[in-house]
């Protein structure tokens, strides 16, 4: 026993000390990239996803095999495989996992339930290095309405800047109070290519006279040797294009941080499941610059969404352009309009990175328009559907470093438009080196642990390996003030039994660690647990769950909960990473606690109300419940006025079962009974709901409390599945 303790310290501060060393280098504005400049391939199909709409913009349905030509650099392919997709369903995986030729992601089971509805995965990429202080106002809005009336009861979001200023919450969720804080953190930064000396020269003047345009060259030899006499011709145009080389290397920095953090991004999400949409948010960004290498990071960001089913929509968000003033105070005199004929393409040079992006991964460019919403509605609307293709390779004529071009066309029906990606490099892969083992000790036994813990904890998206389930409940305790329940539970029958003290076990180590909203690690925990089964026999159909709570008292805030857990024998790995926000009560509004919930056979609803604490409601981690059972929940409303008259609050509630966004179940408003309760700051409100007659799937719940003494009101809200 006291080896197991000194174990668990050792395990403990190793990690405690990884963990602070990985906030330190994963939220880095600009981390370093690896290169994986590849689609690999090997004995799989590689598969391509294609979209095709009528002269209405309409998705064509009922296109078969046949329909469909595919070429690879120039080369018809045989299609090996086709179907019909819907993004977000819960077959796609699978569906895209048959297309190359492979199994199902890791951790599904049959028997575990799988939400029947929609849901996606969608990205909004801020290209702060090149957005106006107007711009930056029409992105808030634009995501805070997509948060608020266009995300889809199941899609989870993720809102990240090129510039990394959004920093831990940059992450994908479908809590809309994380992705609200995101929003809030964006602020205009101003990062303009270009000099203090006169007349100023624009990034696109710059490029002009790198590329000399004699025009634009002379008209600033001129305008220089004007601002400076005694200058001769030959050092004005020596300053001009030294200038010009400042400006657009500049600028060439500024596209590389940008196009960096955009690539990145593209290839994180290949973790996350089905087909992903990117919003691309921007001014424009010059290509032809020949100071930076933006055309080859461009073709790098093309393979790698090929590789993770990335589909970029870029939004021009200097929406309406007017013609271009020259009667400006930053611009240069130009009384014959030399300037104005020169640079009368400037705003679609701007927009040229953005079709480019838009285009070449199978999305579209959103431009002229003040009013972004329907565009990234009608983008959502036009990606719900996709044909996947699926087509050989030639393990022959691989070669480094090649951009193979993928062209699919329609036989016969040269009028519709096919949207597909426009290619992937083609790189060998390494060979596979045969792994050596050595005699190990238990020092050694101990640094892996704690590596593939880090590494599970730390990773950008939830490890599947061992798939876990994440309950995280925040109620207020007299005496103790805000607590947040972390409840883990692991599938049993992903953990290996063997011998062990004479016994048949299994051992998983937990790990979790609570960050608040800047990702400053606040708490962890580490524990080993341990699972007995009576006989080896027994222990080959072990199914069931492992629940582990942990149990922190946090001040408010928003916070991010991860947990990581391996088990000992296998070496196999999952984690997961959940949000939480704690209010704070202590300014007297209404508010409430998390909705604890559980699980009974009852046929009505029944108000159930009573002043027991919160040990008495079976919590559900995993919010998953029968088709014939009925879901028992309870909440705790804080801060309810009391009447001058009889110190006794008048509180309200409602309950509500939301289905894709519409409610299927609502109860009447309700008086809160609280009589007897010798504790009013706390008020506990529970109830039952039968489930028989909802059909499986995922639902929402929500709680309402209203103070009709106050008039004020809060609500809550969670999930559920039915299976």
């Amino acid at each position: 026993m006291a080896a197991y303790r000194n174990l668990h310290r050792h395990i403990s501060s190793l990690l405690w000390a990884c963990l602070l060393i990985w906030h330190a280098c994963v939220f880095a504005q600009t981390p370093q990239q690896k290169s994986d400049d590849v689609v690999r391939v090997f004995t799989e199909l590689v598969q391509t996803d294609v979209m095709v709409f009528d002269k209405q913009g309409h998705f064509v349905n009922g296109l078969t095999r046949d329909n469909f030509e595919i070429k690879i650099d120039g080369q018809v392919r045989p299609i090996q495989f086709f179907e019909k997709v819907s993004a977000g369903s819960h077959n796609e995986e699978a569906q895209l996992a048959a297309a190359r030729g492979s199994t199902a992601a890791a951790g599904s089971t049959p028997d575990r339930v799988v939400p029947l509805d929609r849901g996606r995965s969608i990205f909004f990429y801020v290209d702060d290095y090149h957005l106006d202080p107007q711009a930056f106002v029409s992105c808030r809005k634009l995501m805070s309405d997509f948060i608020d009336k266009d995300m889809g009861q199941n899609d989870q979001a993720a809102i990240a800047s090129a510039t990394g200023q959004i920093g831990f919450l940059q992450q994908v969720t479908d809590e809309h109070a994380v992705l609200h804080s995101a929003v809030n953190r964006l602020n205009v930064r101003l990062y303009t290519a270009t000099d203090t000396e006169r007349p100023v020269m624009s990034e696109y003047e710059a490029m002009l006279i790198d590329n000399n345009d004699n025009e634009v060259l002379e008209f600033f030899v001129t305008a220089t040797m004007r601002e400076q006499p005694g200058l001769s011709r030959e050092m004005a145009a020596s300053m001009v294009h030294g200038r010009a080389t400042a400006i657009l290397s500049q600028a060439a920095l500024f596209n590389t941080n940008m196009l960096s953090g955009l690539e990145r991004l593209v290839r994180v999400s290949k973790d996350l499941p089905g087909r992903k949409i990117l919003f691309f948010l921007s001014n424009g960004f010059l290509v032809q610059n020949r100071r930076g290498d933006t055309d080859t990071r461009l073709k790098r960001i093309t393979s790698a969404a090929a590789k993770s089913g990335v589909v970029i929509y870029s939004i021009d968000t200097r929406g309406l352009m007017p013609p271009k003033s020259s009667l400006s105070d930053d611009a240069p005199f130009d009384p014959y309009g030399i300037l104005s004929r020169s640079t009368h393409g400037e705003n679609f040079a701007l927009q040229d990175g953005l079709s480019a992006l838009a285009h070449d991964t199978g999305g579209r460019m959103i431009i002229n328009t003040n009013d972004f919403r329907p565009g990234v509605k009608s983008a959502l609307n036009e990606t719900a559907v996709y044909y996947l293709l699926a087509w050989k390779p030639d393990p022959e004529n691989k070669k480094p470093g090649r951009f193979r071009n993928i062209q699919v066309s329609v036989s016969g029906r040269p009028e519709l438009v096919v949207r597909v990606r426009k290619g992937f490099f083609d790189v060998e892969p390494a060979p596979a080196v045969a792994e050596t083992k050595s005699p190990t000790t238990p020092q050694d036994d101990t640094k892996i642990l704690v590596t593939k813990l880090r590494e599970a904890i730390s990773a950008a998206y939830p490890k599947l390996e061992m798939p876990l389930t994440l309950g995280l409940n925040y109620y207020d305790i007299a005496g103790k003030g805000p607590t947040v329940a972390a409840a883990v539970q692991i599938p049993g029958e992903f953990l290996t039994f063997g011998p062990r003290n004479e016994k048949t076990q299994a051992v998983a180590d937990i790990t979790g660690i609570f960050f608040d909203e800047k990702g400053i690690a606040k708490t962890n925990f580490y524990d080993r647990l341990v699972t007995t089964s009576p006989s080896p026999e027994e222990a080959k159909n072990y199914h069931g769950d492992i629940t582990y709570t942990y149990q922190a008292n946090l001040l408010p805030g928003l916070y991010q909960v991860r947990v990581a857990v391996r088990d000992d024998l296998s070496g196999r790995t999952g984690s997961i990473h959940g949000w939480i926000e704690i209010p704070d009560i202590s300014n007297k509004r209404l508010s409430m606690s998390s909705l604890l919930l559980g699980e009974r056979t009852q046929n009505t609803i029944t108000n159930v109300s009573s002043d027991n604490d919160v040990g008495s409601v079976l919590l559900s981690p995993s919010h998953r419940f029968h088709a014939l059972s009925t879901l028992r929940f309870m909440a705790f409303a804080y801060n309810a006025t009391r009447s001058s008259s009889d110190q006794q609050p008048d509180l309200a509630v409602q309950v509500q079962v939301i289905r894709d966004d519409q409610p299927v179940v609502t109860s009447a408003v309700r008086k809160v009974s609280t009589e007897g309760m010798p504790d009013l700051a706390r008020i506990p409100y529970a109830a039952e709901i039968p489930l028989t007659g909802l059909q499986p799937g995922r639902y929402i719940l929500q709680i309402s409390f209203i103070d009709r003494l106050s008039k004020q009101s809060t609500s809550r809200q969670t999930h559920f599945d039915i299976n």
